[in-house]
């Protein structure tokens, strides 16, 4: 009788404590847990991305070069769609049938429960008519997003564009789903975390039409977005826009610094685009027709991207080497008989004054002096061989930022070339290298490959006496105004300071220095303009006109590249274009006596060939 008794007990035992479990366990569901009855709620709510507003862009001045405009994509829950009429749709929309039938087909093939893009960037005109009707077409919704706005038609390479998250992308980053935008290039890629925010979410109750009935739970679930932050950029639109102005219908780029931080004043590449082009619905023919366009490539970014060889305006580095490992001083003179003699060949050079100093050689661009001093370089008995002394003079050369990344903050820098002694070791095929067997690079030419972004740095560390700081292009970011710590540090070059000065007489002369000059186009009464002309051959057609400048010669505001291709000279077109924008950044206009020359630069066409001299 005990036993039985006893089974009672535990059996009892056992059916209370079952019930106690499903107790606990329904109080948990019903009370405490609620995604169960979220997934209940699931048809009866509407999910919607809360997307911020995309940090804007300002130039260095405060003027206004990126904000955000409204759009709205049509959204669709593939199993929520019902029988609708596809007339009425698609006349609202502006589309066709059968792009609708097959839009919703490939939103299906992605998911149908998921909301995925039906029609993107619905203008704001056609969303207020959709609004009014949408409750006819159960499954659709409208995603508010933003697109980018540009008040000047200009630095498109500079600021770069917005387009469609790829599946690589997607998954190098969570944050990001179909349909998400993201910076593809400049500015917008490399800043792409600090423009973007963080998304924000808001759920509704919608009625069985698809109609919003009100915030769910009161908002309990929902989640703000954060706008993206502000930049401030480095660039002088104005500058940028008159640089543009100066280089239309020709091919090359400007590049433009401020010595004493390295900030980026312009960076134009020619020819250019309208940044609206990548803007919109109709981004995808018009990205496509420049991708097409092979004659003008115009998405290509010469200002980082082109590798020229620098011509006569690497002179100057060659001048400081030999004054550094004291092969020659200012006063040490070469004699030019028209160029430089070396077995049967020759190295021609214009006709000029003979013999000259070195700041002469500067002034008149001598190639016998360079490739003088070149040999005095590497053949340097102190060295024990040339393959030594072309060591030598390749580290004193990547010093001044060349044949190497800058790191700068714009992606996609190319980092040219400095040939290595063990490049030539295997082109000659021998073991000891020559000098006459390179001879070409004492002016520039040869091998050496250099962007317009480090010829303009080159610029600026001759004007600062040896020392630069890494170009960017960003000034301050957000509230906080903070850059990267590296762009405030200071990059010495092996050349001592003491031999830039009267390498620095010899770019005045350039300018200034009257008969015999080669750059007197850039020349700017009352300011003291620094400079160098290059002429570079080119096999492929007439030479590239290349000039570099800064001013004033102390304490300089303005370091600057101009690289025309098929420009012919240097003093033709590279010296007056950028005497014309140095004026321009520091005195604010042209003057009266300059305005024959700007009209000249701006009428000239070195692509159709209509420029008339």
């Amino acid at each position: 009788m005990n036993n039985f008794s006893n089974r009672i007990y535990v059996i009892g035992g056992i059916f209370v404590l079952v019930v106690l479990i499903f107790m606990i366990k329904l109080f948990n569901l019903q009370i405490v847990d609620d995604s169960y009855k979220l997934s209940a709620e699931n048809n009866s709510q509407r999910q919607v991305t809360q997307y911020p507003a995309r940090g804007l862009i300002y130039d260095r001045n405060g003027e206004l070069l990126v904000y955000n405009q409204a759009v709205y994509d049509v959204m669709v829950i593939p199993r929520q769609v019902k029988v609708f009429d596809t007339l009425d749709f698609c006349t609202l929309l502006g589309i066709e049938k059968l792009d609708a039938i097959e839009m919703l087909e490939r939103a299906k093939n992605y998911s149908s429960r998921r909301a995925s893009v039906f029609l993107k960037q619905l203008s704001s005109e056609k969303y207020a008519v959709l609004q009014e009707k949408l409750y006819k077409f159960p499954g659709f919704f409208v995603q508010p997003r933003t697109l980018r706005k540009y008040p000047r038609q200009s630095a498109a390479h500079a600021l770069g564009y917005l387009n469609e998250v790829n599946n690589k992308e997607i998954k190098a980053d969570p944050y990001y789903s179909q349909g998400d935008y993201i910076g593809k290039s400049g500015i917008e890629l490399t800043y792409e975390k600090e423009l973007r925010g963080e998304k924000g979410k808001k759920i509704y109750w919608v009625d069985v039409y698809n109609r919003i009935k009100g915030s769910y739970r009161d908002g309990k679930f929902d989640k703000q977005p954060v706008s993206g932050k502000d930049l401030v950029s480095t660039l002088d639109i104005e500058l940028q826009e008159y640089g543009e102005l100066l280089m239309q219908n020709k091919k090359g780029g400007i590049v433009a610094l401020e010595p004493s931080t390295g900030e980026i004043l312009a960076k134009i590449s020619s020819p250019g685009y309208d940044p609206e082009m990548l803007v919109g619905r109709g981004m995808g023919a018009n990205y496509k027709a420049l991708v097409q366009n092979d004659s003008l490539n115009p998405l290509f970014d010469r200002a980082l991207m082109a590798q020229y060889p620098p011509g006569s305006i690497f002179k100057m580095i060659n001048a400081l080497i030999g004054l550094h490992e004291k092969v020659i001083s200012p006063f040490t003179r070469f004699e030019c008989h028209g160029g430089y003699y070396y077995g049967n060949r020759k190295m021609g050079c214009h006709h000029h004054v003979s013999p000259v100093d070195m700041r002469q050689s500067i002034m008149h661009s001598c190639n016998a002096y360079y490739a003088n001093t070149f040999r005095y370089i590497v053949e340097s008995p102190k060295f024990g061989s040339v393959n030594n002394g072309y060591d030598v003079w390749r580290n004193h050369v990547m010093s001044f930022g060349l044949g190497q990344n800058l790191g700068t903050d714009l992606p996609h820098e190319l980092k040219g070339s400095i040939p290595s002694l063990d490049y030539y070791l295997k082109v000659y095929r021998r073991k000891n290298l020559k000098a006459l067997n390179v001879i070409s690079l004492s002016i520039g030419q040869g091998e050496l490959l250099i962007t317009p972004m480090q010829m303009a740095n080159m610029c600026a560390a001759i004007a600062n006496r040896g020392h630069y700081y890494t170009p960017h292009i960003i000034k301050s970011i957000g509230k906080e105004k903070s850059i990267d710590k590296k762009f405030i540090a200071k990059h010495e070059t092996s050349i001592d300071p003491s031999y830039f000065p009267s390498v620095v007489d010899g770019m005045e002369m350039v300018v200034t220095g009257g008969e015999g000059n080669t750059g007197g186009l850039a020349a700017i009464p009352g300011l003291r303009v620094c400079g160098k002309t290059g002429t570079v051959q080119n096999p492929h057609g007439d030479d590239h006109s290349v000039f570099v400048a800064f001013a004033p010669r102390e304490n300089p505001k303005i370091a600057i590249l101009v690289y025309v291709e098929n420009g012919v000279w240097g003093s033709r077109y590279g010296a007056p274009i950028a005497g014309l924008m140095i004026e321009k950044y520091i005195r604010g206009e042209i003057s009266d006596s300059k305005k024959w020359i700007e009209k000249r630069m701006i009428e000239a066409d070195l692509i159709n060939q209509s420029e008339k001299e």
